[in-house]
């Protein structure tokens, strides 16, 4: 078997060309790096995602959190809110219940007074009537048999004359109750009918027999007890119409108005006595003020006479009675020329010169092993004391470099340079 031998190729010798595969290698590596770049691209952007999209998950999730939140704090305020108009609603039930109630006790409080009043007034009313009428039964016969004359028996009408008379009148009295008319007349006639009628009573039992002084004694205090107790019935009457307050209403309200003056008198007194410690608290105060005043005019006056000179000359011309904070400053500005009082032109100075010395103290750099670099840095880890001295304070210089520190050239980059060297040679 014979072997076969290719001396040329398409008129080149068979062989490896070291551009091409340097070229073939860069290609390779670069689309590695391209495709390490993509990769850890995506990977970058996937898990930029993964971190976006878990962010927003939790920002959502807070958000919702807060939502969840708000809600239960606007419905336990809601359950707040109805709540406290329930227990409004419920007191002002409960007030307006309680306010019904009183009322309707009121009520019926005055319609028992009423009722009570209406009652006594009937009583009264029928038991005076019932007296007259009493009083007119007993009377009556003691003054027929008074009267009695067979010669003139005209006289029998004497009886319901005087009696009639009193009635009359007291009907008359009733009637001026009624329509707000004076009653002293009637009043005054009822008295006189009955003085009448009790004397001629009086006389008839004392002077006849048949009649007898007891007879005559009972039939002159019946002939004015009905008047009496009538009158006494229309007066009543008479005082309720015309608004008259009663004794007992009178005592009450002279009570009350004894109770008003005494709390009246008690509240000038207290009044009194409170001005009198006002007085006496803002005399103290004024002479506290005053002392205090002149302390402050003394004080200045030795201290600062020459702005104490100026003040005081302002004070007069103002017409002022101290020298107030105001003219005292602006006299210390018109004499220093400074607006804070206290402060002179030499104290300013001293001031901005204390003020200089601190920021050149504060702003100049620290020189030494403290510098504002070294002041930045954290506390450095100790190093192999045979290791390459990689620090940047030695001057300046790189660290040396020793042989075999350095990786060697790789052959494709060798014989790339050597190509670009006959290359250039060639040309020349």
């Amino acid at each position: 078997m014979t072997a076969t031998s290719i001396e040329q190729v398409n008129g080149h010798a068979p062989g490896f060309d070291p551009v091409a595969l340097a070229k073939a290698e860069a290609i390779r590596t670069e689309a590695a790096a391209k495709a390490d770049a993509a990769r850890i691209k995506a990977e970058g952007e996937a898990k930029a995602a993964e971190t976006l999209a878990a962010e927003q998950a939790e920002e959502l999730r807070l958000a919702n959190e807060r939502k969840r939140i708000r809600l239960e704090k606007d419905q336990v305020d809601h359950k707040a809110y109805v709540a406290k108009k329930e227990a409004e609603a419920a007191k002002h039930r409960a007030e307006k219940e309680k306010a019904e109630q009183a009322a309707a006790d009121e009520e019926a409080a005055e319609a028992q007074r009423a009722a009570e009043q209406e009652r006594s007034e009937r009583w009264w009313k029928w038991g005076a009537r019932g007296i007259y009428a009493v009083g007119l039964i007993i009377a009556a016969p003691v003054q027929f048999m008074h009267f009695w004359d067979r010669e003139r028996p005209f006289l029998i009408a004497a009886p319901a004359l005087l009696e009639g008379l009193a009635l009359v009148l007291a009907f008359g009295a009733a009637w001026a109750v009624a329509h707000r008319r004076d009653v002293a007349p009637y009043r005054i006639g009822i008295m006189i009918s009955a003085a009448i009628a009790a004397a001629i009573n009086l006389h008839g039992g004392v002077t006849k027999p048949e009649i007898g002084f007891n007879a005559g004694i009972i039939g002159a205090i019946a002939s004015l007890g009905g008047p009496i107790v009538l009158m006494a019935y229309e007066h009543g009457i008479a005082q309720k119409a015309d608004g008259i307050p009663s004794f007992r209403e009178r005592r009450a309200a002279e009570r009350a108005r004894r109770e008003a003056e005494a709390a009246r008198e008690k509240a000038r007194v207290e009044k009194q006595a409170a001005d009198a410690r006002a007085a006496a608290e803002k005399a103290a105060a004024q002479a506290r003020a005053e002392e205090e005043q002149r302390r402050r005019d003394e004080d200045r006056r030795v201290s600062h006479d020459e702005v104490w000179k100026v003040a005081d000359s302002m004070r007069s011309a103002r017409g002022s009675q101290y020298v107030t904070e105001q003219i005292w400053a602006e006299a210390w500005y018109r004499v220093t020329g400074c607006k804070t009082v206290g402060i002179t032109p030499e104290i300013e100075a001293q001031s901005r010169a204390a003020q200089a010395r601190m920021k050149v103290a504060t702003d100049v750099p620290i020189i030494g092993d403290f510098t504002q670099v070294e002041s930045q840095k954290g506390p450095r880890a100790k190093k192999d004391p045979d290791a390459t001295d990689g620090r940047r304070n030695n001057g300046g210089n790189p660290p040396v470099r020793r042989p075999g520190q350095s990786a060697p050239i790789h052959p494709i980059a060798r014989a790339q340079a050597r190509r670009e060297q006959t290359t250039e040679k060639d040309s020349q």
